[in-house]
């Protein structure tokens, strides 16, 4: 495959980030203080959502959803969501695959994201590169941050638009678009947990990490893997506001808010991130996602 030049930002033209996430919810969940920082510098950010979350269940046992429709709802989150975090948004289009129980799995619903060929599911986000132009991309690694097969295939979608937006033999009416970097989300390594853990102990606070950590059964691999680390604990009150304009997935009195901001300020204020793929130079660490985006 022949690749377009990496697109480079040009004097004063704004930084440009596209997150692409497989449900309404993970925007706020992974990454969305780091999303508010980069907002706040003049960033301009786009989240694309893969689904619209349509088979998710209700984990908030204090949400009524009545005789509402559940996609609707979720849209109206999303979009409340978006606003607290001062992002532009775009739905994929594509339906949940829902979590597969059973041993056995069954099978995926048909015509469901997971389901459908990945060029066909990948096409609209290759459009979206190409007019949205970011200079950085970031999603999942290759076991989806957890093994939801809307996750895993958000991955594999990613990685096709990363590749086939670039290529000028990828037929299309828009312009060829070589972003600069792609990375993943790295979110609760086991570090992480135990440190959330500990301090709720040094609080008096009772821990609801501990079954998470008793039920930890592979090493601490997440954070051998992490390159960058987004300071930005100042913007946790923008991610714990966007986590819970999403309601009927949120608790609001669950272990996402066990502890404070200000305690999670001290003992974690980053987010973590893996380089997994840079066009402009070798992959090292870091504290910024621009990081050679900025004319340094």
């Amino acid at each position: 495959m022949s690749e377009s030049a990496v697109a480079l930002p040009r004097p004063n033209e704004p930084l440009r980030l596209l997150a692409v996430h497989a449900h309404p919810d993970d925007e706020s969940s992974k990454g969305a203080a780091s999303t508010a920082k980069y907002v706040s510098e003049g960033v301009q950010v786009m989240v694309v959502s893969c689904t619209g979350g349509e088979r998710g269940d209700i984990l908030n046992p204090g949400f009524d959803l009545g005789e509402r429709d559940i996609a609707q709802v979720r849209r109206t989150e999303m979009q409340k969501a978006a606003e607290i975090l001062g992002i532009s948004h775009r739905w994929l289009g594509f339906e949940d695959s829902g979590w597969p129980d059973g041993d056995p799995k069954p099978p995926l619903p048909k015509g469901c994201f997971a389901d459908l060929p990945l060029e066909l599911v990948s096409a609209p986000l290759v459009e979206i590169v190409r007019e949205f132009k970011p200079h950085v991309i970031t999603t999942y690694d290759e076991n989806g941050g957890y093994p939801h097969p809307d996750h895993i295939r958000t991955h594999e979608v990613a990685m096709f638009a990363w590749e086939k937006a670039a290529d000028p033999s990828y037929k299309s009416d828009l312009e060829p678009w070589a972003a600069a970097k792609i990375y993943y989300n790295h979110g609760f390594s086991k570090l992480r947990v135990q440190t959330m853990h500990d301090a709720c102990l040094v609080l008096g606070i009772e821990s609801p990490y501990q079954e998470w950590l008793d039920e930890w059964e592979d090493e601490d691999l997440t954070s051998s893997r992490v390159t960058t680390r987004v300071h930005c604990s100042n913007w946790f009150p923008v991610r714990e506001a966007a986590l819970k304009a999403h309601e009927t997935q949120i608790d609001p009195n669950g272990s996402w808010f066990a502890l404070s901001n200000e305690t999670l300020s001290k003992i974690w204020p980053t987010e973590e991130f893996e380089l997994a793929f840079s066009r402009i130079g070798e992959i090292v660490e870091a504290d910024d996602l621009f990081a050679g985006l900025r004319g340094e």
